[in-house]
């Protein structure tokens, strides 16, 4: 009998490993080109566009440059000639007021909407186009549109029903015209928050909703502890925008009363177009809008860490 034996494979050796392919290895990979390709231009433009212009307009925040001609170097004497003008100081107390009122009454409104439109009413989406209009109409011809209506529409409807204090225009009083400012800003502003409440209401799960009812709790109690705490990062956002925005205000005030009357209306944005471009104050407004850019900053990281702090806590 004969017995075969199968051959033997030759045993098979693991290469060694080459230490530049184990450092190659360790190393990060690199960015794509095709990255860089996308990214580069839009931050060269950001970079030539908005941060080279910043930081022209602080150096000539230290001169006495009025937009033209010769300049010198004046140090901090900008900054603080800020801090005796009144007219700077108005203009930021009526800023400052018309924001906070502002901010509280869009989202108080939005919210509002936002919650009733989800919960009771058909066609949700019809509607959603309907409530963001505002939102994409120019402000300069919606504002002309306003104050037609301030000036003369609502004089003569108020007439007619025998309302005196509505008999002239809202925009001619210096203690009223801001509330038409507030008017147009919290209209054409809502639209955007509506959206973004809606947004919010949607990652609600309706399950939470049902053991509620279950529970007895009304819409109020409802509200209160299920949806607005289930949407407290979206009031954050909106609260942080609107503040944000509401501050920047110029478009309205310009289409409905330019400041006026006198300087009753006149905002930091306005005062710094005014005096930096037709009032040959370029340096001297220049310093103001660094203080701005500032105040708005420091102002709207305090409200993000408030509002965090309150989503942290429900």
């Amino acid at each position: 009998m004969t017995v075969y034996k199968a051959a033997e494979e030759p045993r098979r050796t693991a290469p060694t490993p080459d230490p530049s392919d184990r450092s190659r290895s360790r190393r990060a990979p690199g960015i794509p080109k095709t990255i860089w390709a996308m990214v580069l231009p839009a931050f060269l433009l950001f970079f030539f566009f908005h941060t080279v212009p910043v930081l022209t307009g602080i150096f000539y925040s230290f001169t006495n440059f009025a937009g033209y001609g010769e300049w010198r170097f004046v140090g901090f004497s900008n900054y603080v000639n800020l801090f005796r003008d009144e007219r700077v100081f108005s203009a930021y107390r009526f800023t400052f007021w018309f924001a906070l009122v502002s901010t509280v009454l869009v989202n108080v409104i939005a919210l509002a909407i936002a919650v009733g439109l989800n919960a009771r009413i058909k066609l949700k989406t019809t509607f959603r186009a309907v409530f963001f209009l505002p939102h994409v109409l120019a402000i300069l011809i919606v504002g002309y549109v306003f104050n037609y209506m301030f000036a003369n529409s609502l004089p003569t409807i108020a007439e007619r029903m025998g309302i005196t204090a509505l008999s002239a225009s809202i925009l001619a009083n210096e203690d009223l015209a801001w509330v038409g400012v507030v008017i147009l800003a919290v209209w054409q502003a809502a639209a955007f928050n509506i959206i973004l409440y809606l947004a919010g209401l949607q990652t609600v799960p309706s399950e939470v909703y049902e053991a509620a009812n279950l529970d007895g709790a009304s819409s109020w109690q409802q509200f209160l502890r299920i949806t607005f705490p289930l949407i407290g990062a979206f009031f954050t956002i909106n609260m942080v925008l609107s503040l944000k925005n509401f501050l920047q205000v110029f478009d309205h005030i310009v289409a409905l009363t330019n400041g006026g009357p006198g300087t009753a209306t006149e905002s930091i944005s306005l005062l710094i177009y005014r005096g930096g471009l037709q009032g040959g104050e370029y340096a001297y407004q220049t310093a103001n809008a660094v203080v701005y850019l500032i105040a708005i900053v420091v102002l709207s990281l305090i409200q993000f860490r408030i509002l965090q702090r309150r989503e942290a806590s429900f």
